[in-house]
């Protein structure tokens, strides 16, 4: 049997996890190799081009609002932006409910939007701020509930909960019973406020591929199965590695059978249909809300946001329904979201993300352990929360724990 190669760290997935902790640790001098078992970097931030169309795995975006964002060179990624909101519809009627510090004129529409009485909104409008602008430490100090609870206690009403928070936040969290921890949706909250939501003009495969190209594309080993993990080797399908420190950064499935001390899940699943328009029915890029009794969480013209989204002036819409459904299904309610004919849309494909995220029920575990001991690490959005924040963050941490054991202070 041949010698293991030899590497100072081997990272196991090279999803924004893996890749940003291989990034930190490459930039410490490092000799680290990354293994992927996809063709692809990025992990489940991923796309691919179709017809022209560039299509990401489900509906994604980045928000600048996320501290981690720090860490890209976002210039680069060419972002366009949704304006800050979204539209709700009310016995068909369509209302715009936007960021009143960056869009104006749409004070007086979002003032008059039926998201109940005057109370209610100033409470809707008091916890944005609150969790926008007060201090992280207390956020997390606050007592910890549902989601939904948290709003209600603020004094915010069932209309603008399940005309607005309950969808907007399904198509995040991927659940709208609104049972996620109130600290992770005040953490996530905050980032609205905060940041801009967007997309890559090259879809937001571009994120793990701008940080894989950080780590070089000789070490970062894509098609690459690891079999095994133990304290100091990887056995891959092609070969075995040593080194003193190994990174599982896979899914939460995996990262379970690479180390069974490890527990994690990702339950959170999503459908999203795309269709093409022969233009865009709105003026300005807005994420349109789907309805109670309906099974749309959410839909948007994503390259309104983005225009090189589609390779001509046609639009891209993006439609995302919690539960496995058949394009079919809910071709008319996309339809009647936009205000266009069922006819009018052209299915372009369907795309189903059966273990999307990790859920984030309390009692929040933010920052869980990454080093295992032993020269074995783990980081991954299960760590951490899930999101693209989350990831990177866990990452983060990873390198950080790492660094401190391969080159202790003093």
């Amino acid at each position: 049997m041949p010698n293991p190669q030899p590497a100072d760290v081997v990272v196991i997935g090279a999803g924004l996890a893996g890749l940003s902790a291989a990034t930190r640790l490459t930039d410490a001098g490092l000799d680290v190799h990354v293994f992927e078992a996809a063709g692809h970097v990025g992990g489940r931030v991923t796309s691919e081009d179709l017809d022209g169309f560039v299509v990401d795995r489900g509906f994604q975006v980045f928000n600048t609002g996320y501290p981690r964002a720090a860490d890209l060179d976002l210039p680069a990624l060419e972002l366009g932006f949704f304006e800050r909101g979204a539209i709700i519809r009310v016995d068909g009627r369509a209302h715009r409910v936007v960021d009143p510090r960056r869009s104006p004129t749409g004070v007086v529409g979002t003032a008059a939007a039926p998201l109940g009485s005057l109370r209610q909104k100033v409470a809707l409008a008091a916890y944005a701020l609150r969790a926008g602008y007060g201090p992280v430490p207390r956020l997390l100090r606050a007592p910890e509930t549902t989601a939904e609870a948290a709003f209600r206690e603020a004094g915010i009403g069932n209309a603008a909960i399940d005309r607005f928070l309950r969808p907007f936040l399904a198509g995040v969290l991927l659940e709208d019973e609104l049972t996620t921890s109130s600290r992770y949706v005040d953490l996530l909250w905050r980032s609205f406020v905060r940041g801009s939501t967007g997309l890559p003009a090259a879809g937001m495969r571009a994120i793990g591929e701008q940080l894989a190209r950080r780590v070089g594309a000789d070490r970062v080993h894509l098609r690459t199965e690891v079999r095994s993990v133990a304290p100091g080797s990887v056995t891959t399908e092609d070969g075995s590695w040593s080194a003193p420190a190994v990174v599982v950064a896979t899914d939460p499935a995996a990262a379970a059978r690479l180390l069974p001390a490890v527990e994690a899940a990702a339950p959170r699943q999503v459908t999203t249909h795309l269709h093409v328009l022969p233009e865009s029915p709105w003026p300005v890029p807005l994420i349109v809300l789907g309805q109670a009794g309906g099974r749309l969480v959410n839909t948007a013209v994503v390259s309104d946001a983005q225009p090189r989204y589609s390779p001509d002036r046609r639009a891209l819409v993006s439609s995302s329904t919690l539960v496995p459904t058949q394009e079919g299904e809910v071709r008319a309610e996309i339809a009647a979201a936009h205000g266009v004919s069922p006819s009018d849309l052209e299915h372009l494909t369907s795309v189903a993300v059966p273990e999307a995220q990790p859920a984030a029920l309390p009692p929040l575990q933010l920052r869980r352990p990454v080093d295992l001991g032993d020269g074995l690490y783990v980081c991954g959005d299960h760590r951490d929360t899930p999101s693209i924040q989350g990831a990177m963050a866990s990452g983060a941490r990873a390198a950080r724990a790492v660094l401190a054991a391969v080159r202790p202070a003093g």
